[in-house]
């Protein structure tokens, strides 16, 4: 298993942008969050051999999530980057992160590769409820072999089928 780096940086950023962008869904909360991060990093693996973030994921019962989330999101609102906002919908309470300034697009940290891949992620997960998103990660091989709380390794990206994954197009002109 290799070993990845994480970059705080891109993953504050990362976070930020997704939840920019997820806020008219109404779908959007902390589980979904961990979807879309988790997409994010293990397709850009699938695809360049190395993840966005390099965050750690570990298998949770409402599927993969990474381990850092929570020290970067109180950092973030430590800094008054974002707020917290928790939303009644149905009979859960979902916890959304609310960026407080425009983080509508991605630095250079970002290649465009990157980039277009969180676009298709975000794209293909929109539609996708909290519950959906969860039983779609289920599917996935690192997710079903890892144990409860163990880390799901990035290699596993590679077992993914991509024909199982329409909403990322494995173009070979896509460079990260």
């Amino acid at each position: 298993m290799t070993h990845q780096s994480f970059n705080s940086e891109k993953f504050r950023e990362l976070l930020l942008y997704v939840a920019y962008h997820s806020d008219d869904d109404p779908w959007f909360g902390a589980v979904k969050l961990n979807k879309i991060l988790f997409y994010c990093d293990f397709l850009a693996f699938a695809r360049f051999l190395q993840p966005i973030t390099g965050a750690t994921y570990v298998k949770l019962q409402e599927g993969p999530a990474p381990h850092e989330l929570l020290a970067e999101r109180r950092a973030l609102l430590d800094e008054g980057l974002a707020e917290m906002e928790y939303r009644r919908v149905f009979r859960y309470m979902q916890q959304r992160i609310i960026p407080t300034g425009d983080h509508g697009s991605l630095s250079d940290r970002f290649s465009d590769g990157e980039r277009r891949l969180i676009t298709e992620v975000l794209r293909f997960l929109r539609p996708l409820n909290g519950r959906e998103a969860s039983e779609m990660s289920h599917g996935e091989v690192g997710w079903i072999l890892a144990d409860d709380r163990d880390v799901i390794p990035y290699e596993s990206a590679l077992l993914m089928n991509p024909d199982d994954l329409d909403f990322w197009a494995w173009d070979d002109s896509t460079q990260p």
